[in-house]
Protein backbone atom coordinates (compact mmCIF):
# COMPACT_ATOMS: atom_id res chain seq x y z
CA UNK A 1 0.00 0.00 0.00
CA UNK A 2 2.41 2.16 0.98
CA UNK A 3 4.86 1.66 -2.49
CA UNK A 4 1.55 2.27 -4.87
CA UNK A 5 0.86 5.52 -2.65
CA UNK A 6 5.02 6.29 -3.06
CA UNK A 7 4.44 5.42 -6.52
CA UNK A 8 1.13 7.97 -6.99
CA UNK A 9 2.72 10.75 -5.36
CA UNK A 10 5.82 10.33 -7.85
CA UNK A 11 3.39 9.94 -10.93
CA UNK A 12 1.05 12.83 -9.46
CA UNK A 13 4.14 15.64 -8.64
CA UNK A 14 6.00 14.75 -12.39
CA UNK A 15 2.96 16.10 -13.65
CA UNK A 16 3.49 19.70 -12.53
CA UNK A 17 6.36 20.51 -14.91
CA UNK A 18 4.06 19.16 -17.62
CA UNK A 19 1.55 21.56 -16.49
CA UNK A 20 3.53 24.16 -16.13
CA UNK A 21 5.33 23.89 -19.48
CA UNK A 22 1.86 23.63 -21.56
CA UNK A 23 2.05 26.81 -23.59
CA UNK A 24 -0.73 28.34 -25.47
CA UNK A 25 -2.98 27.64 -22.92
CA UNK A 26 -5.24 30.54 -21.91
CA UNK A 27 -5.74 29.14 -18.72
CA UNK A 28 -2.03 28.96 -17.64
CA UNK A 29 -1.09 29.88 -14.55
CA UNK A 30 2.04 31.41 -13.22
CA UNK A 31 4.23 29.50 -11.07
CA UNK A 32 2.57 31.26 -7.84
CA UNK A 33 -0.86 31.07 -8.52
CA UNK A 34 -0.16 27.28 -9.06
CA UNK A 35 1.28 27.07 -5.61
CA UNK A 36 -1.23 29.19 -4.02
CA UNK A 37 -4.31 27.21 -5.45
CA UNK A 38 -2.37 24.20 -4.68
CA UNK A 39 -1.54 25.26 -1.12
CA UNK A 40 -5.40 26.36 -0.27
CA UNK A 41 -6.46 22.79 -1.95
CA UNK A 42 -3.92 20.74 0.31
CA UNK A 43 -4.59 22.64 3.41
CA UNK A 44 -8.37 22.29 3.59
CA UNK A 45 -8.66 18.63 2.07
CA UNK A 46 -6.13 17.37 4.63
CA UNK A 47 -7.08 19.93 7.89
CA UNK A 48 -3.59 20.96 8.20
CA UNK A 49 -3.66 24.07 11.11
CA UNK A 50 -2.34 27.35 9.63
CA UNK A 51 0.26 26.55 11.95
CA UNK A 52 1.20 23.38 10.16
CA UNK A 53 0.85 24.95 6.74
CA UNK A 54 2.79 27.49 7.36
CA UNK A 55 5.68 25.12 8.68
CA UNK A 56 4.97 22.45 5.91
CA UNK A 57 4.90 24.22 2.82
CA UNK A 58 8.28 25.68 2.65
CA UNK A 59 9.52 22.06 2.84
CA UNK A 60 6.97 21.16 0.50
CA UNK A 61 7.46 23.32 -2.10
CA UNK A 62 11.63 22.86 -1.69
CA UNK A 63 10.79 19.27 -2.47
CA UNK A 64 8.61 19.69 -5.51
CA UNK A 65 11.86 22.42 -6.47
CA UNK A 66 14.00 19.89 -6.20
CA UNK A 67 12.20 17.11 -7.86
CA UNK A 68 11.30 19.49 -10.86
CA UNK A 69 14.95 19.90 -11.51
CA UNK A 70 15.25 16.07 -11.60
CA UNK A 71 12.21 16.04 -14.19
CA UNK A 72 13.62 18.49 -16.39
CA UNK A 73 17.13 16.32 -16.41
CA UNK A 74 15.19 13.46 -17.24
CA UNK A 75 12.93 15.37 -20.27
CA UNK A 76 16.06 17.01 -21.78
CA UNK A 77 17.39 13.41 -21.50
CA UNK A 78 14.79 11.44 -23.31
CA UNK A 79 14.16 14.71 -26.07
CA UNK A 80 17.81 13.81 -26.97
CA UNK A 81 16.70 10.71 -28.05
CA UNK A 82 14.51 11.86 -31.00
CA UNK A 83 17.41 12.76 -32.57
CA UNK A 84 18.55 11.30 -35.73
CA UNK A 85 21.72 8.95 -35.85
CA UNK A 86 21.45 8.12 -31.81
CA UNK A 87 23.64 5.28 -31.24
CA UNK A 88 22.47 2.04 -29.28
CA UNK A 89 25.18 2.63 -26.95
CA UNK A 90 23.78 6.82 -26.37
CA UNK A 91 20.35 5.29 -26.04
CA UNK A 92 21.33 3.09 -22.88
CA UNK A 93 23.26 5.79 -21.31
CA UNK A 94 19.75 8.51 -21.83
CA UNK A 95 17.66 5.34 -20.46
CA UNK A 96 20.31 4.92 -17.02
CA UNK A 97 20.12 8.58 -17.07
CA UNK A 98 16.51 8.56 -16.57
CA UNK A 99 15.93 5.93 -14.74
CA UNK A 100 18.68 7.44 -11.91
CA UNK A 101 16.62 10.47 -12.25
CA UNK A 102 13.98 8.73 -11.12
CA UNK A 103 15.77 6.65 -8.11
CA UNK A 104 16.85 9.80 -6.85
CA UNK A 105 13.40 11.65 -6.84
CA UNK A 106 12.25 8.58 -5.24
CA UNK A 107 15.53 9.02 -2.55
CA UNK A 108 14.87 12.51 -2.01
CA UNK A 109 10.74 11.74 -1.27
CA UNK A 110 11.91 9.24 1.59
CA UNK A 111 13.82 11.93 2.78
CA UNK A 112 11.61 14.89 2.76
CA UNK A 113 9.39 12.14 4.49
CA UNK A 114 11.68 11.91 7.62
CA UNK A 115 11.53 16.24 7.44
CA UNK A 116 7.71 16.19 6.93
CA UNK A 117 7.12 14.08 10.57
CA UNK A 118 8.74 16.40 12.28
CA UNK A 119 5.83 18.50 11.17
CA UNK A 120 2.77 16.42 10.52
CA UNK A 121 1.42 13.24 11.79
CA UNK A 122 1.65 10.06 9.07
CA UNK A 123 -1.64 10.70 8.98
CA UNK A 124 -1.39 14.06 8.20
CA UNK A 125 1.27 13.43 5.35
CA UNK A 126 -1.02 10.72 3.84
CA UNK A 127 -4.50 13.10 3.62
CA UNK A 128 -1.26 15.65 1.71
CA UNK A 129 -0.45 13.09 -0.49
CA UNK A 130 -4.51 11.99 -1.41
CA UNK A 131 -5.41 15.66 -1.75
CA UNK A 132 -2.14 16.58 -3.66
CA UNK A 133 -3.60 13.42 -5.85
CA UNK A 134 -6.91 15.04 -6.07
CA UNK A 135 -5.33 18.21 -6.92
CA UNK A 136 -3.91 17.24 -9.88
CA UNK A 137 -6.97 15.09 -11.18
CA UNK A 138 -9.28 18.12 -11.34
CA UNK A 139 -7.11 20.34 -12.46
CA UNK A 140 -6.44 17.65 -15.65
CA UNK A 141 -10.11 17.43 -15.52
CA UNK A 142 -10.77 21.23 -15.98
CA UNK A 143 -7.88 21.85 -18.48
CA UNK A 144 -9.38 18.94 -20.47
CA UNK A 145 -13.15 20.38 -20.23
CA UNK A 146 -11.96 24.33 -21.46
CA UNK A 147 -9.90 24.34 -24.77
CA UNK A 148 -8.69 20.93 -25.22
CA UNK A 149 -11.11 18.70 -26.26
CA UNK A 150 -11.16 15.01 -25.85
CA UNK A 151 -10.69 12.71 -28.69
CA UNK A 152 -12.64 9.64 -29.11
CA UNK A 153 -10.22 6.89 -30.14
CA UNK A 154 -12.13 4.45 -31.94
CA UNK A 155 -10.65 0.60 -32.37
Amino acid sequence: MIKKLLVLWVVACGIVPLLWATEGCEQRLTKEEFRAKQQAYITEKAGLTSEEATAFFPLYFELQDQKQQLNEEAWTLLREGKKDNVSEERYEEILNGVYEARISADRLEKSYFGKFKDILSCKKIYLVQQAEMRFHRELLKGMRGKGAPRRNVEK
